[in-house]
């Protein structure tokens, strides 16, 4: 690895002991390794700092910075961000499993394409356990060559984790950076689609962790998930309604700031307005884990046969 890594990951984390470690071993045991691994803990009170540092004392790839005080989870992701220092970036979870080619694949896909700017994998749902709950077919259209394409389908279509996807770092500085309104992470991504495509790499090698003390479990509101985000959100000038609303104005914002072309802004326009009144159909936009489990004997992979490390090689 040079004193620059290619690719930073950024893992925001708040009292993640449970699993941390299996990630970690997961991201570290990855084929491709020209990369750092920048942790912010967000002031934890557990025992994630052991962990953190225990790791970080192993592998020289780890940056690890301590938080005095909780941010919330939306200032920590970006503040992981605004400390990497690659030309690639992905965002990671403290509790998520990433099969052990997941980095070299989606940085090959963006040497390949130069003109995508993301790249993710196929994905699956596990439980606490590790258990496929949920596989899901990637049906976005955030591939095509037309920016309000690529946009309506963000808005009508269950939507994906592009989120976690490997991207282009200078795209990034120039969105703005992830709000705490309900539902922010997708008016981000649908502002970085609207500066160019993604692709999907067709290879199962990110599994996200579904459990009871993952935040949208453990926040069932839109309120308290919101404080969750950001504390600043816990006042009486951030009701429901308003959270809402930012919401609405996020993907509106969204348009006005990207650089598309006035027939292409005016296209978007139209899909947004379509949306609102139409309310969206019933489970657009659904988080994968969020639907019916199936039966995971169905799936021809073993979740333990695509992890990276998941024999402690870092413990």
């Amino acid at each position: 690895m040079t004193d620059r890594p290619r690719l930073s990951i950024g893992l925001p984390v708040y009292n993640g002991e449970e699993y941390l470690a299996e990630s970690f071993d997961a991201l570290l045991g990855q084929t491709y390794e020209d990369f750092e691994l920048v942790v912010s803990d967000n002031a934890s009170t557990d025992g994630t700092e052991d962990v953190c540092r225990r790791y970080a004392a192993k592998d020289p790839r780890i940056r690890y910075l301590r938080l005095p005080r909780n941010i919330g989870a939306t200032p920590n992701h970006n503040l992981v961000l605004a400390e990497s220092r690659g030309e690639l970036f992905k965002w990671a979870s403290h509790d998520d499993l990433y099969g052990r080619d997941l980095l070299r694949r989606c940085v090959e896909a963006l040497d390949e394409r130069p003109e995508m700017i993301l790249a993710h994998t196929g994905q699956a749902v596990i439980d606490g356990e590790g258990r496929v709950k949920v596989p899901y077919e990637y049906t976005l259209a955030t591939d095509s060559p037309h920016a309000p394409e690529r946009f309506r389908s963000l808005l009508f279509e269950p939507g994906g984790d592009d989120f976690y996807g490997v991207m282009r770092t200078d795209v990034l500085r120039r969105v703005k950076p992830m709000d705490s309104y309900h539902h922010a992470d997708r008016t981000y991504v649908a502002e970085i689609t609207l500066h160019g495509r993604f692709h999907q790499v067709p290879e199962l090698l990110y599994f996200r962790r579904d459990h009871p003390n993952r935040a949208e479990r453990a926040n069932p509101s839109k309120r308290s998930r919101c404080v969750n985000l950001d504390p600043r959100r816990a006042g009486p000038l951030h009701p429901t309604p308003r959270l809402l609303a930012e919401y609405v104005w996020g993907f509106a914002s969204a348009i006005r700031r990207a650089p598309l072309s006035p027939a292409d802004r005016r296209a978007c326009f139209r899909h947004l307005a379509a949306w609102m009144t139409s309310r969206a159909r019933p489970g657009a936009g659904e988080r994968v884990e969020d639907r019916a489990p199936v039966d995971p004997d169905r799936l021809a992979v073993s979740v333990d046969s695509l992890v990276a490390g998941r024999e402690g090689r870092h413990t």
